[in-house]
């Protein structure tokens, strides 16, 4: 049987100072030369680097395109593609555009953020409320006499005066006790997801009132996202989805905008799972919208573009896709990089026209290929050890490869 040859490219540690643009209409990500990549692996506490000429040039591109009093979406994708700067905002805002939190007429923006924000505040209010005060919020629109407005305000009710459907000890279907009881094991599950959520990055941890405000936000989207979607509920992981949106949302320079960064990051994480929600559904787990038929795309993927790293991996080395991929997709790849290197590979996959699914798809089979020597010479063991512990490496090539394969198959 013939192999493919593998182009001489693939097995480059640095992308070409030029890439030729594909005729046909695809955005194509422009990388910079490579004495201008950007190194997006600082820590938090290095954000005092000198931006490169590249990051410069290419937040000017970026504020010239949002200053504009309606967005040309194909033009902020194209560049959000090439990767975003940190400074002045700019992701945050992009994200909310390329989500389609934000509508592309900046006209519209005061009041579509006023009734969204209002309507998380509506959520919070009937949604994390105790049974007792539903109880009494009952109680009070139903009584008006002075003895009654005496009651109220002890907020006691006498066992006789309690309905039988909000007495805690009721087992119907409407009691909200017998609700609040089943979402307990959900919220207690979120509480310990939340907690364990970047343990070693200050914005997420700690015992600062910050840090603990942060972890409060994000537990309260998630038991709100959870309780507005009972066919998907909680999956464990959902916290490491969150984390990066609230983050750059959080960080907003823009005060009025951080203060609601966790009303705004709820409607974007709900925007952003529309596209990944069946890898969540376990009875959609074998179908052919469902996490394993996605991992499947991911192997014909791999054996469309190196049939011969696709053999010794399946077929040699017996490396089942699932024991790697299933994290790699299901979280977005969140766990495979540092948080820094996330963001850079977000903006590419919330940029790409195709949609976030399939350039997802491409990153995991190109982060393969920049690896395949190593993958080549290794068995079963040291491959799987290999892609649970993928190596560090230069994210702005590694999206480059990840474009490649898309203009290969245009």
């Amino acid at each position: 049987m013939m192999r493919k040859k593998v182009p001489d490219w693939l097995n480059s540690s640095l992308c070409p100072i030029s890439q030729p643009r594909p005729p046909s209409p695809p955005v194509v990500v422009q990388d910079p030369p490579p004495e201008q990549i950007i190194d997006d692996s600082r820590s938090e506490d290095q954000h005092d680097a000198v931006p490169s000429d590249f990051d410069v040039s290419h937040q000017a591109q970026l504020l010239t395109e949002l200053s504009r009093k309606v967005m040309d979406m194909r033009e902020l994708r194209r560049i959000a593609c090439q990767g975003v700067p940190d400074s002045a905002g700019i992701r945050s805002t992009l994200w909310k555009l390329l989500l389609g939190y934000l509508p592309p007429d900046r006209g519209l923006w005061s009041s579509e953020l006023a009734k969204k924000r209002s309507q998380y505040k509506q959520f919070k209010d009937e949604i994390l409320m105790n049974p007792s005060e539903i109880t009494r919020r009952m109680y009070n629109s139903t009584s008006g006499d002075a003895e009654d407005a005496a009651k109220r305000d002890r907020a006691l009710l006498s066992r006789s005066e309690i309905p039988h459907d909000e007495h805690p000890l009721s087992l119907g279907k409407t009691s909200v006790w017998n609700q609040f009881f089943q979402d307990t094991e959900i919220i207690d599950q979120i509480d310990r997801d939340v907690k364990r959520t970047h343990p070693d990055f200050h914005f997420f941890s700690g015992d600062s009132k910050f840090a603990k405000s942060n972890q409060e936000a994000l537990k309260n989207i998630l038991i709100i996202f959870a309780k507005l979607n009972p066919g998907v509920k909680y999956v464990q992981g959902m916290n490491e989805i969150l984390a990066p949106l609230f983050y750059v949302l959080k960080n907003d320079p823009d005060e009025e905008n951080a203060a609601f960064a966790e009303a705004d990051a709820f409607f974007c994480f709900v925007e952003l799972l529309s596209g990944f929600r069946d890898n969540f559904v376990q009875q959609l787990d074998n179908s052919v919208v469902g996490i394993r038929s996605t991992i499947t795309k991911l192997s014909q993927l791999l054996r469309k573009h190196d049939e011969e790293l696709w053999r010794h991996l399946e077929i040699t080395s017996k490396v089942n896709p699932q024991f790697y991929a299933f994290r790699w997709i299901t979280l977005l790849l969140t766990q495979e990089f540092n948080f820094a290197d996330s963001l850079h590979i977000w903006d590419t996959l919330l940029g790409d026209p195709e949609g976030p699914q399939e350039t997802l798809l491409r990153v995991c089979c190109a982060m393969l290929v920049l690896i395949r020597k190593r993958l080549l010479a290794g068995d079963f063991t040291s491959n799987l050890k290999l892609l649970q512990n993928y190596p560090s490496t230069n994210i702005s090539h590694l999206l480059y490869v990840a474009n490649k394969f898309r203009v290969q198959s245009v």
